[in-house]
C-alpha cells in the first residue's frame, strides 16, 4: 500500500469570533494516499472546502497536525507555502477562474511560468496538456469562445501543469449539464488510471462513484 501524500490530525478550523464563530472542523482525521481517487461527499456547510482550502495550502488550521508531501505548512514562511502549493497543489473549482485575457494555451501556462519556467518551455508544456484533454484544436481560443466543458478541461490541463503531487477539484461538474459532466468523469478516470492523486468534493453520485474510496464528513467530523 503506497504512503500518505496528504495527513490530518486533530484538525480544527473555524471562521469568526466569540458568539459569531462557526466551527467548521473539529477534530479532523484524514489521510489520503498516493495515487488514490478520494471523493469527499456530505451535506453542504459541513467543511468539505474548507476541507480542500487546508490540504491546497491556501488556509491555515487553527488547531491539529497537517502534512502535505511529507511538509508541515506551518512551520515555513508565507513565501514558501506560495512556492509549495504552485509545486505541489493543482486546483479544479466549480468555476474555472480561467483569465478571461489569456487565451487557453497561455492560461494553462501560467502556474508554469509563475514557478519560474521560460515562457518557450512553459507554452509547450501547455500545448502538450491540451492535447492530452483533447483540445489541441482550442489553444488561441479565449473563455469567452469555449463551452462549459472545454472552460473545465482547459481548467484540469492548467492544474497538471506543474505536474503536482495531489489535485484537488471541487464540484468540478457542479454547473455542468449531464453529457458535460460524463466528458469530464471520462477524463478524471483517466487521470487517475495514470496514476494521478485525486481529492474531490462531490455532490455528483456519479463522480463519487469512480472513486477508490469515499469519506462522508457531518458535523466537521470523517464519519464513514
Amino acid at each position: 500500500m503506497s504512503e500518505p501524500i496528504v495527513r490530518l490530525e486533530g484538525v480544527v478550523k473555524g471562521y469568526g469570533v466569540g458568539a459569531t464563530r462557526v466551527e467548521v472542523l473539529r477534530g479532523l482525521d484524514l489521510e489520503v494516499r498516493a495515487g488514490e481517487m478520494l471523493a469527499v461527499v456530505g451535506p453542504s456547510g459541513v467543511g468539505k472546502s474548507t476541507l480542500l482550502h487546508l490540504i491546497g495550502l491556501l488556509d491555515r488550521q487553527e488547531e491539529g497536525r497537517l502534512e502535505v508531501d511529507g511538509v508541515d505548512p506551518s512551520r515555513v514562511s508565507l513565501e514558501e507555502r506560495a512556492r509549495l502549493r504552485n509545486r505541489l497543489v493543482g486546483f479544479v473549482f466549480q468555476h474555472h477562474y480561467l483569465l478571461d485575457e489569456l487565451d487557453a494555451l497561455d492560461n494553462v501556462a501560467l502556474p508554469l511560468r509563475i514557478g519560474g519556467q521560460p515562457a518557450r518551455a512553459a507554452r509547450e508544456r501547455a500545448a502538450e496538456l491540451l492535447a492530452a484533454v483533447a483540445l489541441s484544436g482550442r489553444v488561441a481560443h479565449y473563455p469567452d469562445q469555449l463551452s462549459g466543458g472545454e472552460l473545465q478541461r482547459v481548467a484540469i490541463a492548467r492544474a497538471l501543469a506543474n505536474q503536482p503531487a495531489i489535485v484537488l477539484a471541487d464540484e468540478p461538474t457542479g454547473e455542468l449539464d449531464a453529457a458535460t459532466g460524463r466528458e469530464i468523469l471520462s477524463l478524471f478516470r483517466r487521470l487517475h488510471a495514470d496514476g494521478t492523486t485525486l481529492v474531490v468534493v462531490t455532490h455528483d453520485e456519479r463522480l463519487a462513484a469512480e472513486a477508490g474510496r469515499v469519506v462522508r464528513l457531518l458535523d466537521g467530523r470523517v464519519v464513514a
